[in-house]
């Protein structure tokens, strides 16, 4: 096969699933990746706007008036709305980053009526740029559904990629293929002396015994902090766990908390290359999210060969809500992404229980799938379909009215599928 031909293949892909997610990293290893691009941006039928970072964006204020320079070039307006802030907000934006993400995506909604790319090129220049990164991540999440931002460098971002996966968020493609294992070059060892254990109230075991010699709760929640992204930096940890302390006695609880967490563990279980900490990648370990995240990745987009058996292991691997009994920004955005996950699992255990017509089965597992999360509309629907397929109206309407008052007490305005299914069963 020809250079073009697999170019145009890695193209397609990357095609076909930047449609389901809102950011798509071009894996650093991607042999053919500068050619996606060139295809992307020559691609007429494609509305894509294109910043390549700068050596010089090293912080957000580098960036945002990068950014502003490059798209006012693509798009006349972009940047106006910007510019009109307080001077104090565009010289230090990163304590007005709220303020700066509002502005910045109110200048992206109008750079095109319907979908378009945000392309960020030679984005491993933002390394050592948490700020920037910070921006990014964020940026994805409150951007409009029909902007898509597409990232490419050498290095894998510093972005918990697991829990965007997980969210259906995010994407990482390797050339023609969506990348399903591996995902921060960590192989998952089952038979690992050390295990981490997430889901639930997060557990630590070294030779299959618990430790709880954790000297205060913050030593543990450090490593599952470190393992939640590929790398960070201390600038990241310490933002996130101390952020009324000022950096210096950040810096200082920090390196005690370090020093706790490996003496718990009897080991340095955290690698430092002079930027960033990471997992020691040459100590086996073993990390139920990545299982649980390779093993939805492979429901959603393998073909396995017992689909239903494989969906099951990701329901089981949720063990509960992600470190259950904890608080703090960063976990509640993962408990959300993986409940979001282990409630697809089971819609789509109830759907193979209910092609078995093993109906029960399914009206159980749908019922699961609400006490998890009753906001999920998509589930009512089937729930309220499958007891009027199975004559059961009585249950029906009571499942409408539990609906109606939570509705009410929520001040959820119903969308229009449920409110007329609603309307024929209480008719």
């Amino acid at each position: 096969m020809s250079i073009s031909e697999h170019s145009y293949l890695a193209y397609e892909t990357f095609h076909n699933f930047s449609r389901q997610a809102k950011i798509i990293l071009l894996h650093p290893r991607s042999r053919l990746r500068s050619l996606v691009l060139a295809r992307l941006l020559a691609d007429s039928s494609v509305a894509a706007f294109y910043y390549a970072l700068d050596i010089d964006d090293i912080n957000l204020r580098n960036f945002l008036a990068g950014i502003m320079g490059s798209m006012a070039g693509q798009h006349v307006t972009f940047g106006r709305q910007l510019n009109l802030l307080p001077q104090k907000a565009l010289e230090d934006p990163s304590r007005q980053m709220d303020l700066i993400l509002r502005t910045f995506i109110a200048e992206l909604t109008e750079l095109a009526e319907g979908e378009f790319c945000l392309v960020l090129d030679e984005f491993d220049r933002a390394d050592r740029a948490d700020e920037v990164q910070r921006f990014v991540e964020r940026l994805s999440h409150l951007t409009p559904e029909r902007c898509k931002i597409v990232l490419n460098g050498r290095s894998l971002p510093r972005m918990p990629w697991l829990a965007m996966i997980a969210k259906g968020h995010a994407v990482i493609l390797r050339d023609s293929d969506i990348v399903r294992d591996d995902i921060y070059d960590n192989r998952n060892d089952e038979g690992a002396s050390l295990k981490v254990l997430s889901m639930g109230p997060g557990s630590v075991f070294l030779n299959d015994y618990l430790l709880d010699n954790w000297e205060g709760h913050l030593p543990r929640l450090l490593l599952f902090f470190a393992m939640d992204r590929p790398e960070v930096t201390r600038n990241q940890i310490c933002e996130t766990f101390w952020p009324n302390l000022t950096l210096d006695q950040a810096v200082n609880v920090f390196h005690v908390t370090k020093r706790r967490l490996h003496k718990a563990i009897g080991m340095d279980v955290l690698t430092h290359d002079g930027i960033c900490y990471r997992v020691d990648p040459d100590r086996p370990f073993y990390f139920d999210v990545f299982e649980f995240v390779e093993a939805l990745l492979e429901g959603r987009h393998g073909e396995p060969d017992d689909p239903f058996a494989l969906w099951q292991r990701v329901a089981n691997l949720y063990r509960g809500p992600y470190l259950q009994g904890h608080n703090g920004v960063w976990i509640e955005e993962r408990r959300d992404a993986y409940q979001l996950a282990y409630v697809e699992a089971l819609e789509n255990i109830a759907d193979l229980w209910e092609a078995r017509e093993s109906y029960e089965l399914a009206l159980h597992t749908l019922t699961r799938a609400l006490d998890t999360d009753f906001s999920r509309e998509e589930i009512h629907l089937k729930l309220l379909r499958l007891y009027l397929r199975l004559g059961r109206r009585a249950e029906a309407v009571a499942h409408c009215r539990q609906l109606e008052r939570w509705a009410k007490s929520s001040r959820v305005k119903l969308g229009a599928q449920v409110r007329q299914l609603y309307a024929d069963i209480t008719a």
